[in-house]
């Protein structure tokens, strides 16, 4: 079974990767502000082990205010406001499993359970939402998604929102995909509500031998 650090290694020898990160090193040479902090850049994988994935979720961008962004998608550190969709997130895991709102939104508990919180940028200048896309971050992330699909089963896929349904092509039919309308304010109405993915998700690792996420963040 491969580790993330072998993909990692084949990953950064190529080209495009030697020009993103080049890129991100002349930004912050500019003295550019860029999110998360280098030390968090890759915490999604250094939280959840590729033997240990169990479910992906994938967003777009890292959040590109200060003290929001800490390497897992949709999470924010203990004391940052919560975000409108995390919050929304949350209300849906209440409706489909009566988990209570924390008073938080670190999603570092599903991560240590398995759950891969990927954004496909992982990083972005701050303030600037989006402008670190189609500088490389994309073909990194598009590789783990692949490598995932070929060298493990019955992981489930949450894909929520446009964005992250143009993902599916990279996902064989071994696996549970899921897909649903973005969780935001303006979308969640439109099929993210309701969609009981969370149960959904528990229902299929338990179906498949495997030991369910505990949704309820503490």
């Amino acid at each position: 079974m491969p580790s993330w650090k072998r993909l990692f290694i084949e990953e950064q020898a190529k080209d495009y990767f030697i020009k993103l990160n080049a890129f991100i090193t002349s930004e912050i040479t500019a003295g550019k502000t860029i999110f998360p902090p280098q030390d968090k850049r890759y915490i999604a994988f250094d939280l959840c082990p590729f033997e240990q994935v169990k479910v992906v979720v994938i967003g777009q961008d890292p959040y590109h205010d200060f003290a929001q962004a800490h390497g897992l998608s949709f999470s924010v550190p203990k004391g940052v406001d919560i975000p409108p969709s995390l919050r929304n997130i949350f209300t849906e895991l209440k409706a489909d499993l009566n988990c209570q709102i924390p008073n938080h939104g670190n999603l570092e508990q599903w991560a240590k359970q398995g759950v891969l919180l990927l954004n496909a940028c992982l990083s972005v200048e701050a303030h600037k939402a989006g402008s670190h896309r189609n500088k490389g971050w994309e073909i990194f992330t598009d590789q783990m998604i692949k490598s995932l699909n070929e060298k493990k089963e019955n992981l489930v896929f949450l894909l929520w929102g446009n964005y992250a349904k143009t993902k599916r092509h990279l996902i064989g039919n071994q696996h549970l995909v899921l897909e649903a309308a973005h969780p935001s304010p303006l979308s969640a109405y439109k099929g993210f509500f309701n969609c009981k993915h969370f149960s959904q998700t528990n229902e299929f690792l338990a179906k498949h031998g495997l030991e369910k996420i505990d949704w309820q963040i503490r």
